[in-house]
């Protein structure tokens, strides 16, 4: 279904992996950063629509209704009333979400782009080279998976001598990442059940995110920390550089 995206992504990959002299996991890394670049309109949309939803919270006639038409048996009036608020103030309340719909499909098309790209049984292999339009993608195949201390088509553990086990490092970092980059996209909320949500969002999608980057090929958590990086990144030079220096500069202050 997402093949369409799958042939594209997987040459796109290997090209950059073929330019960094074969190391698979550089070759992640900035395509992760060019996939970031092209879908820069929409994660721009989401901080606007997260910083609006923010700064609603502390409108006068926001607390107002909340006030107002506090109770279970109001909970349909004060819906009404917040889309009346919504449309005034020209805030899309799933300005924040649709982004994020939006690139699922290409949060799918990478993992099997990077479990196409990394194929090792006889079949895999040949289904991975006819979908390669480099001249020399022969040369390629197989990839070298290996990138530090894992190899990117297996689950990552990190063996240190004395330690019985293997340390998911890479999935430790996304549930960390995942966790900043949540806690900085979801609008606090001054309804009880509204920040109730968010937390549960902020403690589940974390926890989801690691156990997913735990089970499934590093390559996979790899391209998630990346992400989550660049998302956070971009959410300060958005938001928080912005606010500190508005914030310094001499009559801005209240």
């Amino acid at each position: 279904m997402l093949e369409f995206i799958i042939v594209p992504f997987t040459n796109v990959l290997v090209w950059i992996y073929n330019l960094l002299g074969e190391n698979f996991g550089l070759a992640i890394i900035v395509f992760t950063i060019l996939i970031r670049l092209v879908t820069y309109p929409f994660n721009a949309q989401q901080i606007k629509s997260a910083k609006a939803m923010q700064e609603l919270q502390s409108n006068p006639k926001w607390k107002a209704m909340q006030q107002k038409y506090k109770g279970a048996e109001h909970r349909e009036k004060l819906a009404q009333e917040q889309m009346k608020l919504y449309q005034e103030m020209g805030i899309n309340p799933f300005g924040a979400c649709l982004p994020t719909l939006l690139q699922l499909p290409l949060l799918f098309a990478m993992y099997w782009t990077v479990m196409r790209a990394l194929a090792a049984t006889p079949l895999q292999l040949l289904n991975f080279a006819r979908g390669i339009s480099l001249p020399n993608a022969a040369e390629l195949i197989p990839l070298n998976a290996q990138f530090l201390w894992m190899d990117l088509g297996q689950p990552e553990r990190l063996n240190i001598p004395g330690i019985p086990f293997g340390i998911p490092v890479l999935a430790i970092l996304v549930m960390i990442t995942s966790y900043f980059q949540s806690k900085m996209m979801t609008p606090t909320s001054s309804d009880d059940q509204g920040a109730q949500m968010g937390r549960m969002m902020n403690l589940y999608m974390p926890l989801l995110m690691a156990y997913i980057s735990y089970i499934y090929a590093a390559g996979l958590a790899l391209y998630f920390v990346t992400s989550n990086v660049l998302s956070i990144v971009q959410y300060y030079f958005m938001r928080v550089r912005p606010a500190a220096a508005s914030a310094n500069t001499p009559g801005t202050a209240k």
